[in-house]
């Protein structure tokens, strides 16, 4: 009789701790910081079926708002995941590219330029969170908070939950939409959120050959990714994804072209193709630094070409373990037609 109670309660201890359990893991998914703008995009990565992901996207917004996953499958067949964050400085995109290859192994690294011309102090708060939230606790994580956040501030970021438990009066729709995701969902997301509003831009007109702006922690940590995707066998691309640039922007950028020039690593300024990709100054713009939806889709399909027949990126259409790509293309074409009915 005792035995039999005795086994009774601590089944409900059992239970009781389960409950717990449980509960906290619902508490923490829901208060836990959500963000398409770098959150969403490093949680998604662990998603990924292993080792499936081509070639990787990775720097600011400007990538994840102007690079269509689903069009780089659907026309050239490219397996590719927008792997970026907000604002993004280089020193987080290295980190970013260390989580990643515990992971996958793309053939091809995109990183885009943007931060390094456009942001010059050595720590770049407005948007850090968004690049820090979405990714797991581990060393590399801890490094990367190291040289990002300055000692006196840390308490502001780390530890995470400090942060998420007080959300409670400011939870949004999105806090409880995505928990909802099945694995197939997280799987098709790839990345990749557009923008839909339509700005009118006026085209810039600068041509600078003057050289310098890159600060020198900038300089440092593009130097390691490019000596880190060689370590790991992967070929590494250098671009500006298309915006309203400014002179200063090009002065920088003709310093980062002396960089790979002298490292051998291709930098392509996409700025400097407005009229070849057919971008439209009324219609294709969200705003002055990103594209939208539509400006989106004729730079992904110009970017796309060069991948394809310039670096011979495979198509691997069809391919068995590959169906969250077609899953990603139904995702983005649902979101469009959602838009377009407003």
């Amino acid at each position: 009789m005792k035995k039999n109670l005795f086994s009774q309660q601590n089944g409900i201890r059992r239970l009781f701790l389960a409950l717990i359990i449980v509960s906290g893991y619902l508490v923490s998914s829901i208060l836990s910081i959500k963000s398409d703008h770098g959150v969403n995009q490093q949680d998604g990565m662990y998603w990924q079926p292993k080792n499936t992901i081509n070639a990787v996207m990775m720097g600011t917004s400007h990538v994840h708002c102007g690079i269509n996953t689903g069009l780089l499958w659907e026309k050239y067949g490219i397996a590719s995941y927008d792997y970026s964050g907000a604002e993004q400085p280089l020193w987080m995109t290295y980190f970013f590219l260390k989580e990643l290859y515990k992971y996958q192994s793309p053939e091809v690294v995109v990183v885009d330029m943007y931060a390094p011309a456009r942001f010059k102090e050595d720590y770049q708060y407005d948007w850090i969170a968004q690049n820090i939230y979405g990714m797991k606790f581990s060393l590399n994580k801890m490094q990367m908070l190291a040289v990002s956040v300055e000692p006196r501030r840390m308490h502001e970021y780390f530890p995470a939950f400090a942060v998420y438990h007080s959300r409670y009066d400011s939870l949004e729709k999105e806090d409880f939409e995505n928990f909802f995701w099945n694995s197939q969902q997280k799987e098709a997301f790839k990345g990749y959120t557009p923008y839909w509003n339509k700005e009118k831009q006026n085209c810039p007109q600068i041509q600078t050959k003057v050289s310098g702006g890159l600060t020198h922690k900038s300089e440092v940590y593009l130097r390691k990714i490019i000596n880190l995707t060689r370590k790991k066998g992967s070929r590494l691309i250098l671009i500006t994804v298309p915006y309203i640039f400014t002179e200063e922007d090009q002065q920088t950028y003709n310093q980062i072209k002396e960089i790979s020039e002298e490292e051998g690593v291709p930098f392509i300024n996409y700025n400097e193709y407005y009229e070849k990709m057919g971008l439209n100054f009324e219609e294709d713009f969200n705003d002055f630094s990103h594209l939208n939806y539509w400006g989106s889709c004729k730079f992904t399909d110009y970017f796309g070409s060069y991948l394809s027949s310039e670096q011979g990126l495979p198509d691997q259409r069809g391919e068995a373990g590959y169906e969250s790509w077609d899953d990603n293309v139904e995702m983005i074409q649902k979101e469009l037609k959602s838009h377009l009915k407003k």
